[in-house]
């Protein structure tokens, strides 16, 4: 077992884990909840390894007092949770008020352990209503005031109570993985409506940001998470630096531009001119979209190795003229090569384009876990930790105003596409019994927390 980092992190350094609504709370048709994408979608055959589903996951709704009894007994400072958009408004429009309730319960759960609460408003479960019979979910140019009213909700509910809110969770996961690709909800499988969805995404959070501001105290902290891809071209070839540039364009720069720059890049514009003319894009959004933020929730996991499309290998989500390449060394079980410096590269990239403090909002990986005579032993998750935090602190040393860390995840999960073989958290959890088992990375985890003065 790898030691705790013998690094001193800034005064007020939060330490976190964070997860989302759809992959734990379980009771999907319990008070009021309507479906969401992911229920209808997980429930299509053929969509989830093993058939697996989020009906009962952790049932985290009617286990939270003990989830968050683990997070106080670990000492960790913050949760990052997220609100089922489909509990609060389960038609995306009306509001149940049971629903919010268990938000309500929830937050003041956290307070009362002296956890201090970062609440996401959407990791992806889109009530189905806004999906189904021709609302065509984010390519719907009405979706962004839907999403408007829903924020408002929670923001007049919880605002007096929940510092910092963050709007959207890796929108490049909902536009991409949800409409070119298939392997997300709602599985459409056209590339051209990945930036139509992207573009409403985009309009969602500045319009929320900006109706977010007259409901919440002047000391809220608003951000958006974004998974903004490391990538690394193949080669120094032309042409591999030109894919790498293509999907630094078209993966991050659409999001990172308009949010923090002022408007789409014209580069972006031309480099996607084969796929649509962006006439979805009116007058006025790129200023709506801009909306002042406090700070950026960064999500990472791996970089992006491209080189340009030959036609073998695996296109890049969005685009047939970039591909994948392997990345050599280990790996997590996912598949996904274990690169920490990236993370540092990737904080400071984000530091030079966004000029806001930074949270790690999301690190952690899917291992070989097994709980044997009640415990389980993740050498190999710890040291993926500390060497992801030896990499934060690397960013700070060098400028990065990194406040916070945020692993992921606290419960083992539905984990989207793979079901429940994937497993993330540092806490076992047995899916038959559900019974919660801290593993040894949690133990760990705690004693960084502890070791850091918190």
């Amino acid at each position: 077992m790898k030691p705790t980092p013998q690094h001193s992190f800034p005064s007020g350094f939060v330490w976190g884990v964070a997860a989302a609504s759809y992959q734990i709370e379980g009771a999907v048709t319990e008070d009021g909840r309507g479906p969401s994408i992911w229920d209808t979608f997980s429930h299509r055959p053929g969509t989830i390894d093993n058939g697996d589903n989020g009906d009962v996951a952790c049932d985290h709704y009617h286990r939270w007092p003990e989830d968050l009894d683990l997070i106080r007994s670990l000492g960790i400072a913050s949760y990052r949770f997220s609100v089922a958009w489909s509990r609060v408004m389960p038609d995306g429009r009306s509001v149940n008020q049971t629903g919010v309730d268990f938000y309500k319960r929830l937050v003041d759960g956290m307070l009362e352990r002296g956890i201090r609460p970062l609440m996401t408003l959407y990791h992806w479960d889109l009530p189905e209503a806004l999906d189904a019979g021709g609302e065509a979910g984010w390519l719907s140019r009405d979706l962004p005031d839907r999403f408007v009213d829903f924020a408002l909700v929670m923001g007049k509910e919880l605002g007096d109570r929940v510092p910092e809110v963050t709007t959207l969770n890796e929108p490049w996961c909902s536009a991409y993985l949800g409409y070119a690709t298939g392997e997300h909800a709602p599985g459409r499988t056209t590339p051209a409506l990945a930036y139509r969805a992207a573009h409403h995404l985009n309009l969602a959070h500045g319009r929320a940001v900006s109706a977010l501001r007259s409901v919440l105290p002047p000391t809220a902290d608003l951000s958006v998470t974004l998974n903004i891809h490391q990538v690394q071209p193949a080669s120094e070839r032309e042409d591999d630096l030109a894919a790498a540039e293509h999907v630094d364009l078209i993966a991050n720069r659409i999001f990172l531009d308009p949010m923090f720059g002022g408007g789409y890049s014209p580069d972006l514009l031309a480099t996607t001119a084969d796929l649509t003319d962006w006439e979805f894009v009116k007058p006025g959004d790129e200023d709506e979209i801009g909306a002042a933020l406090d700070s950026v929730g960064v999500n990472y996991y791996n970089p992006a190795r491209v080189a340009a499309q030959d036609g073998t290998g695996r296109s890049f989500p969005g685009t047939q003229r970039a591909r994948f390449v392997d990345i050599p060394g280990p790996r997590t079980v996912m598949g996904w090569p274990i690169v920490a410096s990236g993370l540092t590269d990737l904080l400071l990239r984000v530091q030079r384009d966004c000029g806001l403090p930074m949270r790690v909002t999301e690190n952690g990986m899917a291992a070989p876990d097994e709980l044997i005579d009640g415990a389980v032993h993740d050498d190999d998750r710890i040291g993926y930790l500390h060497d992801h935090l030896a990499a934060v602190h690397e960013a700070v040393e060098h400028g990065a105003d990194v406040r916070g860390y945020f692993v992921w995840t606290l419960l083992d999960n539905f984990e989207w596409a793979w079901g429940y073989d994937k497993r993330f958290g540092i806490v076992h959890v047995d899916l038959e019994t559900q019974v919660r088992t801290p593993k040894d990375s949690a133990l760990w985890y705690a004693g960084v927390i502890r070791d850091n003065g918190v």
